[in-house]
């Protein structure tokens, strides 16, 4: 398969243009290749602590960087 069709079938079943998937970068991953992961598990979870947070926004009230509800 080559990129094209590759593009080709993504555009089909996403309904988007060709131009749009070319740009998103979709590519064909081979199994046997450990050392390409598209999405690496090595980077940091994202989340919120509200717990922390409430207490920060307790310790600090006047503090608008950690109160961002205060006006």
């Amino acid at each position: 398969m080559t990129q094209r069709d590759l593009d080709r079938v993504v555009s089909v079943a996403t309904g988007e243009s060709p131009p749009v998937i070319r740009r998103r970068g979709f590519g064909i991953a081979d199994p046997r290749d450990v050392n390409t992961d598209p999405e690496p598990d090595d980077v940091p979870p994202q989340y919120l602590e509200w717990e922390q947070m409430h207490e920060e926004q307790l310790l600090h009230p006047h503090d608008r960087r950690c109160n961002p509800v205060a006006s």
